[in-house]
């Protein structure tokens, strides 16, 4: 067996403190869960409050949080979703199913010890990387309250120190690790523009956009200016106009600035989502 996806596999960087890769399904949605085996493995735990398994089912939170997104445990109660135990043909519970590439896997019906039940799940592991199926599973929640990412210790002592492009380089080496961590992104959009602004005059930078209104490099400045300044819908219509009035690289490059100060700000922020709407308009 080619064992170089399990080593990769092994080598993923650590995930954030307080994920959690366990997923309470109903029937609604575990015809999406299990399309999710596509990426990366699916145990599935058919459980129902009066089989008295409590413990167990801990256990089997605690072995897929350990594994930091090896595979995401599934959790269905059988009593709420009859049909799906009905579906699978499980006629006692508590029953543990892997899901390999929208192939059903039984492992084992009723409790096992936290450390066997750690082996069969290992087996499975096993089986998908030689399936080529060694993608992560996404934390389906975090918790805020478990301390600092160790990830971000770097990042975090450049920015205390105002090396703002230290500190954009320590967030691109988490985001060469997981190049979809919104956190890392966002991280690094904010460094960034530090380090862009940390020596600017911003009445200076205002007043040269101002006496040029073509000029690419001084528009994107002023946006910055404007942004730290607290006018963010400002900002982002000056780039989105610049946008109109662009093309080719200049454009191209007014747009990755306009994104990367949509993740400076957050993607939920009202002026954000505003913006995100005039920029298809401008684009198209």
């Amino acid at each position: 067996m080619d064992l170089s996806a399990i080593v990769a596999a092994a080598k993923a960087p650590p995930p954030p403190p307080g994920a959690s890769y366990v997923a309470d399904v109903d029937q609604a949605s575990l015809e999406t869960v299990l399309g999710l085996s596509m990426k990366y493995p699916v145990v599935l735990e058919l459980n129902s409050p009066r089989a008295n398994a409590a413990e167990f089912s801990d256990d089997m939170v605690a072995l897929a949080n350990e594994a930091g997104g090896a595979y995401l445990l599934a959790r269905v109660d059988v009593d709420a979703n009859p049909q799906v135990a009905a579906a699978f043909g499980v006629q006692a519970v508590p029953a543990v199913l892997g899901v390999v590439g929208g192939q059903l896997a039984p492992l084992w019906q009723g409790t096992k010890p936290k450390e066997e039940a750690k082996a069969y799940v290992a087996q499975l592991l096993q089986a998908a990387a030689a399936n080529g199926i060694v993608g992560r599973a996404d934390p389906v929640s975090i918790d805020a309250e478990a301390g600092p990412d160790p990830r971000f210790a770097a990042a975090d002592e450049a920015l205390g120190a105002g090396d703002f492009e230290r500190a954009v380089a320590e967030f691109d080496k988490v985001l060469a690790a997981t190049p979809n961590d919104p956190e890392a992104k966002a991280g690094r959009a904010q460094a960034a523009l530090l380090a862009r602004v940390a020596t600017a005059d911003p009445a200076d930078v205002l007043a040269k956009a101002a006496a040029a209104p073509t000029d690419v490099g001084a528009q994107l400045a002023a946006a910055d200016a404007e942004l730290m300044g607290g006018a963010t819908q400002q900002a982002f219509n000056r780039l989105i106009e610049l946008i109109r009035n662009t093309s080719g690289a200049e454009r191209e490059s007014v747009r990755v600035r306009l994104l990367e100060l949509f993740e400076t700000v957050g993607a939920s922020d009202p002026a954000v989502l505003k913006a995100r709407r005039d920029l298809m308009s401008a684009l198209f």
